[in-house]
């Protein structure tokens, strides 16, 4: 039974890159929600993906554990349809085919994209194959998980994303996978409103990610040690707080009315109050409009 510390106590989530970041957070804070969290991705114990960080699915069910819900890690490769396919068939087998949360967080772009060169001076095949791996398997995973919700009537689909305005990303294949995941969302929203389905896309402000700061060469710890070297890390965020304002969402009775929306932590804090690991409630977009958008113009209004 579910209670006002963990309303989702009894659903089911499905966290498709929850190995770290955005993904991590999301999986972990459903879990404190009360929720049962499937956590997928290529790097596991047994094996770590290309990207050869040291973050597992495993680290992180323990973690959903260790927060108040179930963590279940399966090891999947998102852009083979066979092994999303096997993982859908094992979620309704030992779900009794229930699932209420679609998370796609699939990503594992970044040591694939080029901020330098415009597009003639890019590699072709690394920008394609970022595309096929950072959109192909959002599609891929919700044209299997899908019916699920729709046969339960409910449910929640959230694409992550990197920023929710039509602002340029700085590098064509990077903008290109982040704008299309937000559309990825609207259509979704379209075709799922008729079942009761909401979709929404969402993105974080200056995420506090594990690469972010090993790239800092700071830890959670002592994160604030980096400001002197980035000053507007100061207004960074916690991969939880990503995923605080997922769990609202989905613990919302009315979040059907938000559906084929562009949301971000920044806009939804106001609405649901919930904070940061530290208690501060970070809003990247209003910082921006105070410190960056005289040098950098407007981030726009969200898509």
């Amino acid at each position: 039974m579910s209670t006002p510390e963990q309303p989702l106590t009894g659903q089911v989530a499905l966290v498709a890159g929850g190995t770290r970041g955005g993904g991590r957070g999301i999986a972990v804070q459903l879990g404190a929600a009360g929720a049962t969290v499937y956590v997928t991705g290529r790097s596991s114990r047994a094996g770590r993906s290309e990207l050869d960080r040291p973050e597992t699915i495993e680290q992180t069910a323990e973690q959903v554990t260790a927060a108040g819900g179930t963590g279940i890690p399966v090891r999947v490769d998102h852009s083979q349809p066979d092994q999303v396919r096997a993982l859908v068939e094992q979620i309704t087998a030992e779900q009794d085919g229930r699932l209420d949360i679609l998370v796609n967080s699939i990503w594992g772009g970044d040591p694939l994209t080029d901020w330098t060169n415009p597009i003639w001076q890019q590699d072709l095949d690394t920008g394609l194959r970022l595309l096929h791996q950072a959109v192909d398997t959002h599609i891929v995973t919700s044209r299997y998980a899908l019916p699920l919700l729709v046969a339960g009537g409910r449910g929640l689909v959230v694409e992550v994303t990197d920023g929710n305005t039509a602002r340029y990303r700085g590098s064509i294949f990077y903008d290109l996978a982040k704008s299309a995941v937000i559309r990825l969302a609207v259509a979704q929203a379209a075709e799922l409103r008729p079942y009761g389905v909401t979709a929404v896309a969402i993105t974080p402000g200056f995420l506090r990610s594990e690469a972010v700061l090993d790239y800092l060469g700071v830890t959670e710890a002592n994160w604030r040690d980096a400001i002197a070297e980035d000053p507007h890390f100061a207004r960074s965020e916690t991969p939880a707080y990503l995923g605080r304002a997922v769990a609202a969402l989905a613990a919302d009775p009315d979040v059907l009315t938000m559906t084929g929306r562009a949301l971000s932590t920044a806009a939804l804090y106001p609405k649901y109050g919930f904070t940061d690991v530290d208690g501060t409630q970070p809003d990247f977009p209003a910082y921006w409009a105070e410190a960056l958008e005289a040098e950098h113009g407007p981030l726009g209004t969200p898509l």
